[in-house]
Order: C-alpha cells, then sequence, then structure tokens
C-alpha cells in the first residue's frame, strides 16, 4: 500500500521572473512565449510516484510578484513546507530583491519545529548568458549558502541556474526540494517517536 504526501510549495519572486513558466513547464511539459501577469495565487499540482511507498501529490503555489507588498502573503504561506524563490538573470533587480523575499516568506511560515522552511534559489533565463544578456551577479553558491537557500550536493551545492524556455534544471531544483522536505519530515517523525518512547 502506498502512502500519500501533500507538500505544499511556494513560488515566490518578483512580477515578470518566469515562475508561471517554471510551473507550466515542470507540470505540463510545455513552453509557452504567451505571458499573462498572475492575480492573486494561482495553484498546479504535479503527482510524483517518490518511491515504490510513497506518492507525493506536489501543490504549486504561483504568488504573484506584486503580492510581497500586500497582506495576503501570510494566508498564501500557511502550511507551506517548502519555497521556490525565483529571480531573473537578466534582470539585476530581481536579485536584489530575492533577500527581501526569503525575509517575507521566513518571517511567515515555519516548520512545526520552529525552523524555517526550505527554500531553493532559483537563478531563471539561464539560456541567456549565452546571448550576452545577464549582469554581472555575485557567486550564487556562497551568495545561497550564507543566507540559508538549500541545494543537493550531487547537481549543485546550493543554487541552481534553470531556463523554463530549454528545461534547464527545473526538474533537478524541484526534485532537491521535495528531497529535503521528505528528509526534514523524517527527521521530525524519528523525533516524535523517540519523544514518545521515554
Amino acid at each position: 500500500m502506498q502512502h500519500e504526501r501533500l507538500l505544499k510549495v511556494l513560488v515566490i519572486g518578483d512580477i515578470g521572473v518566469g515562475k508561471t513558466s517554471i510551473i507550466t513547464r515542470y507540470v505540463h511539459q510545455v513552453f509557452s512565449q504567451h505571458y499573462r501577469a498572475t492575480i492573486g495565487v494561482d495553484f498546479a499540482l504535479k503527482v510524483l510516484n517518490w518511491d515504490h511507498k510513497t506518492v507525493v501529490r506536489l501543490q504549486l503555489w504561483d504568488i504573484a510578484g506584486q503580492e510581497r507588498y500586500g497582506n495576503m502573503t501570510r494566508v498564501y504561506y500557511k502550511e507551506a513546507v517548502g519555497a521556490l524563490v525565483v529571480f531573473d538573470m537578466t534582470r539585476l533587480s530581481t536579485f536584489q530583491a530575492v533577500l527581501k523575499w526569503k525575509g517575507d516568506l521566513d518571517s511567515k511560515v515555519a516548520l512545526g519545529n520552529g525552523r524555517t522552511v526550505p527554500a531553493v534559489l532559483l537563478a531563471n533565463k539561464c539560456d541567456q548568458r549565452d546571448h550576452g544578456l545577464c549582469p554581472k551577479l555575485p557567486k550564487l553558491e556562497s551568495f545561497s549558502r550564507e543566507y540559508g537557500f538549500i541545494g543537493c550536493m550531487e547537481v549543485n551545492p546550493s543554487s541552481f541556474s534553470v531556463s523554463f524556455q530549454d528545461d534547464t534544471n527545473i526538474d533537478a531544483a524541484i526534485t532537491c526540494l521535495v528531497k529535503s522536505i521528505m528528509s526534514l519530515e523524517e527527521e521530525s517523525a524519528t523525533a516524535d517517536a523517540c519523544g514518545r518512547q521515554s
């Protein structure tokens, strides 16, 4: 019998960084050049056969870029267990906003044990590097570690350069986040079991 897990993951970042396009690419495996701004929040669901005994229902919450300035993020963030923080590599201002998004996230949602929810930093539109359209950014690995973003050593130590256009690293980044969430939930369950035995 398979165990089913529902995981609420937030996708946050400034307006126009490609959050909706990343979700569409990941969930539906399609790329669209037609941009439509998200108003408030939108949802998508992806079912993952995680292992032989676990099915993960990944609920992706696409939070509109302008929402950080509103009061609704606390409601949208409620019960989230992870986040993708996205910026556009071609727009330096969206990178500069990353810490504001991370701070907003960390101040409004926490895991049951009080720890911050795991967050992966996504540097979107990496396909534009070859065209010379990306401004100079700090080393993302050291930046990510310094500010508490997670990564997966087998793929990338602390951040992911992604592209919804050519489907670069999107699966790897989300798999990394889900692994981290599942690992934290296992740790919590083990700690709870040990606490009950004592």
